[in-house]
């Protein structure tokens, strides 16, 4: 049995940021808008095979969902720069 989390992730900023309706993020994953709603607003727990899932929906990786918001273009350019091959734009 896959041990379940229960924690925030950024599936809603991501669910937004790939402009999808929870109906049409609920669909792609084969799962109630309601469930999913309860996921997105950490009410419900979710397992490894569920984020993936999420994740492939919203062209992402599973990582993302958990530590990186979409709507704040700071933190693209943090989380990528921890793997030392990324910088920001110049402005």
């Amino acid at each position: 049995m896959a041990r379940t989390k229960k924690r925030p992730t950024f599936i809603r900023e991501w669910r937004k940021h790939r402009g999808l309706t929870l109906e049409q993020l609920a669909d792609r994953i084969d799962m109630t808008a309601s469930h999913l709603s309860m996921l997105e607003r950490g009410l419900r727990a979710y397992t490894q095979d569920t984020l993936e899932a999420i994740a492939k929906a919203l062209d992402t990786e599973a990582a993302a969902l958990l530590t990186l918001n979409p709507q704040k273009p700071e933190a693209v350019w943090a989380w990528l720069g921890r793997f030392g091959q990324f910088a920001p734009p110049p402005r």
